[in-house]
């Protein structure tokens, strides 16, 4: 059972393991907010392995009847997961990444689930100047995303501990890929470029992130699926550190934009200036690590935003 999987990464997985698994069957367990999208999956909507129920893992009785089905394994990829709306709004964060994530591990103890994923986010360790995190370092939240995320992480580690539950954390840096709701930074950048609009960039575009294409994920979490130690947290880097700016160029030479069409925004309240995963632990363990080249993935997928124009304009105006 994957939940949240009309998102973008739920999506992505799901047809990842589809592809390479022929006797896997997967039942997607999705809310559809504004960012679930079964457009996402409309390639294999028909495939007999595959089934969508529309539910809130919030509802714990909705949980229950998915989850009743014959379900595994669950895959939690369900959240509220954008910082900029968390500043807002937290409240549907806090019910969604914490509360959301209990009514989950209730439904694993009841029914003896033989795994629970828990896909987690580096920015629970909040920001580092320089060096990496492990999986062993402090938790140190900024934006009200980050902490609700890092409460449903302790509150796995405490049914790990106190009920032997068979879960595991996976944390990743920052995704990108196809089918990525237009509000994260490169597919905002990209869909604003391709509409003739300006990138909104905060402050001097400084800002460090590690980004990680989306189908290396997929296979790091499927690997933790099949082989990761019950009660392991395991991080998921890109190990392609880049400053925003260099990112925002990059989209525009792609689509031979100038520079000008870059807008220096105010910065964003508590902005975390960078992360970096150690990932050493998931390919000492696992023999996993990131594959993709970074400049070539994010060619790839401006591209498929440029190819896919009905997409992500469907989305917009939904």
């Amino acid at each position: 059972m994957v939940t949240g999987g009309a998102g973008f990464i739920g999506s992505n997985f799901i047809r990842y393991v589809l592809d390479r698994h022929p006797d896997y069957h997967v039942v997607n367990y999705d809310k559809l907010t504004y960012a679930g999208n079964l457009d996402n999956l409309k390639d294999i909507e028909k495939d007999p392995r595959y089934r969508f129920i529309k539910g809130d893992i919030c509802d714990a009785n909705g949980v229950e009847v998915a989850v009743g089905s014959g379900v595994d394994a669950i895959i939690n990829f369900a959240a509220e997961s954008h910082v900029d709306r968390s500043i807002l709004s937290a409240g549907s964060f806090v019910q969604t990444d914490v509360y959301g994530t209990y009514v989950l591990l209730e439904a694993v103890k009841k029914h003896g689930i033989k795994r629970y994923i828990q896909i987690s986010t580096d920015e629970v360790y909040g920001s580092i100047n320089t060096g990496s995190f492990t999986e062993s370092s402090n938790l140190n939240p900024n934006s009200p995303y980050a902490a609700s995320k890092a409460g449903g992480d302790l509150l796995v580690r405490a049914y790990h501990k106190t009920h032997k539950l068979p879960v595991i954390i996976t944390r990743s840096s920052n995704n990108f890929g196809p089918y990525q709701y237009p509000e994260k930074l490169i597919s905002l950048f990209t869909t604003n470029a391709l509409k003739g609009k300006k990138l909104p960039l905060y402050g001097k575009g400084e800002n460090v992130r590690d980004w990680l294409y989306v189908l290396d994920n997929c296979e790091a979490i499927d690997l933790v699926l099949q082989k990761g130690k019950v009660g392991e947290i395991y991080n998921i880097g890109g190990g392609s550190e880049r400053k925003n700016i260099e990112v925002a160029r990059f989209i525009l030479k792609e689509l031979k934009l100038p520079e000008i069409t870059i807008e220096y925004v105010t910065d964003r309240l508590g902005h975390d200036w960078r992360y970096s995963l150690d990932c050493g632990k998931i390919k000492r363990e696992l023999g996993w690590q990131a594959k993709a080249d970074f400049e070539k993935a994010l060619a790839q997928t401006v591209k498929w935003y440029k190819d896919n124009e009905e997409w992500w304009k469907k989305c917009i105006s939904t």
